[in-house]
């Protein structure tokens, strides 16, 4: 994000999750903001990851989704997948603002779009 008060409040999420863990009311009320600059911005993949990332947190109670893996995993018929597991990521979450900070990395994008996918099929 380019906006100067979003990167500010992308910084506030991130030391509010280190300094009292995932509050699902103040984060989902801070990423709601967050979502109103990137609308500001029209950045699409952006826009769209802020809300999933979101109602995830709104409907679970928890950011459930881990850290995209640089390889792909072929998964055992049967296996549960990380993100089933009850586990509230919250090192994953970081990661995820963490990108929101410079979309325009391919890589930073990339990553944006999985954690897109994962978040709609969850």
């Amino acid at each position: 994000m380019e906006n100067a008060n979003a990167l500010k409040l992308i910084k506030k999420i991130q030391s509010d999750l280190i300094a009292d863990g995932l509050v699902v009311e103040n984060i989902v009320a801070d990423l709601q903001k967050l979502r109103e600059f990137a609308l500001l911005e029209e950045k699409p993949v952006l826009v769209k990851s802020i809300r999933l990332a979101y109602e995830h947190i709104q409907n679970n109670n928890a950011f459930l989704i881990a850290i995209p893996s640089d390889e792909p995993v072929e998964e055992e018929e049967g296996a549960t997948k990380p993100e089933q597991e009850a586990k509230n990521d919250t090192e994953s979450l970081q990661y995820l603002l963490s990108l929101y900070k410079d979309i325009n990395n391919k890589h930073n994008l990339e990553d944006l779009r999985d954690y897109n996918t994962r978040l709609s099929t969850f």
